[in-house]
């Protein structure tokens, strides 16, 4: 039986998910840029791009994921499996931060080979065992298995194997796999369930988390995500990364 605190914690949790799990949530989110397109494997597409840039100012990083869109015509599955040599010059001066068009023209050219075999990224995630953990592994094994995969470009797709939270890999799954009634998630993916996935982790999430007693752990890594998301599964054990929505906004638009 759940004691008297955890139960209000609980509640207290459910009511901002409620509160912040809505459609006007999205204009300010880098969720934002995949919820521009309707084919699914333009949202797949924009979305990895935008979770990817997703470190830093919310702003700019919706805006240079849409400076991106806009670069490869409003069509990133086309672009990305389409493109000519003459397409890809005009993304040689694309940035942001330490992204840069070595990173840029190397996701494109995963992608043209994935979609070559493949009709969903989804697949990508999906090759390699069964756990969260198993998975984000053997993505990255994945993602980097063309030969002219640049060592640069390593470091900006997270894998546990290396302590990392995943923090931009898990909100992109979140995306493509959660579903509800809200119209933020898209729930695009059946292949991996819900209740599978991995609450995104930040110094934001991180810091409430703490406060609210629900992880121990002082560092913030992959074990401190598996700690957070144990504790979500024990409030909702279907659908515990719903409760991103309240830690996330605790932390950035209340400064909980």
């Amino acid at each position: 039986m759940r004691n008297s605190s955890a139960e209000k914690l609980k509640q207290w949790l459910d009511a901002k998910v409620k509160e912040y799990n809505q459609a006007s949530f999205i204009a300010a989110d880098p969720v934002s840029v995949p919820h521009r397109f309707s084919k699914k494997q333009d949202i797949e597409i924009a979305g990895f791009f935008s979770a990817i840039f997703a470190w830093g100012n919310r702003t700019t990083i919706i805006n240079k994921s849409n400076e991106l869109m806009a670069l490869m015509d409003q069509s990133p599955f086309a672009f990305c499996t389409g493109h000519t040599d003459r397409d890809l010059e005009r993304l040689l001066h694309f940035k942001h931060r330490t992204f840069n068009a070595t990173d840029l023209l190397y996701f494109i050219a995963f992608f043209r080979l994935h979609y070559s075999r493949h009709q969903s990224l989804e697949t990508a995630f999906t090759l390699r065992g069964a756990s969260m953990e198993e998975r984000l592994a053997g993505f990255h094994q994945y993602f980097f298995s063309l030969e002219e995969a640049p060592p640069r470009t390593k470091k900006h797709i997270a894998s546990p194997e290396r302590g990392s939270t995943c923090k931009r890999l898990n909100m992109y799954l979140r995306w493509m796999v959660r579903r509800d009634d809200k119209g933020i998630d898209f729930g695009l993916w059946k292949k991996i369930a819900p209740a599978d996935l991995i609450c995104p982790v930040d110094l934001h999430v991180a810091r409430v988390a703490r406060r609210l007693g629900i992880i121990k752990r002082k560092q913030t890594d992959w074990l401190t995500a598996l700690e957070l998301t144990g504790y979500l599964r024990t409030l909702d054990p279907q659908d515990p990364v719903k409760y991103d929505f309240a830690l996330f906004s605790l932390g950035v638009t209340e400064k909980y």
